[in-house]
């Protein structure tokens, strides 16, 4: 982070609990890459995303989700943290971009306040209807509590070249 800001680079800063990445989070994760020159990504740990979306969930560990978030082109650095909420993150991070997903309104995102004092901008990027880790999960046939035994086989989608 230090060698970005001394070379002038605008960081950007989104976050999730990322359990199974669909076309959703992609357009997130592109516009937030668009909107900055490094793009960090907060990811709920496995006890903070259980803490918001049940006992079920996530569907797979943090490191299966950072390792898949980090292979994406978009994303610059991937950070676990342990709260439901990622403002000691942002506080520390002070980041130039503050993005979420268009369920969020600017006024409802979590550290606006902090980036804009500094000087940022909160950036909303509209939903894709139907695409919800809870809608895979359900088109799945399982009910959106999944039983830990029953996970879902994940597929490895080979690394461009």
């Amino acid at each position: 982070m230090r060698e970005w800001r001394a070379q002038g680079l605008r960081v950007g800063f989104t976050n999730g609990c990322f359990d199974l990445l669909h076309p959703g989070h992609v357009k997130v994760l592109a516009q937030a890459r668009g909107a900055c020159d490094r793009l960090v990504v907060g990811l709920n740990s496995d006890a903070s995303a259980s803490r918001l979306k049940g006992k079920d969930r996530p569907i797979q560990d943090a490191q299966a989700r950072a390792d898949v978030l980090a292979a994406l082109e978009a994303v610059d650095l991937v950070v676990v943290f342990e709260q439901d909420t990622p403002i000691d993150l942002i506080t520390r991070l002070k980041p130039k971009v503050l993005v979420k997903g268009g369920d969020y309104r600017p006024e409802d995102v979590v550290g606006r306040d902090i980036v804009e004092a500094d000087g940022g901008e909160v950036l909303i990027v509209d939903i894709l209807p139907g695409h919800s880790t809870s809608s895979i999960v359900r088109k799945s046939g399982r009910s959106v509590g999944i039983d830990a035994q029953q996970s879902p086989k994940i597929v490895p989608v080979p690394a461009k070249t």
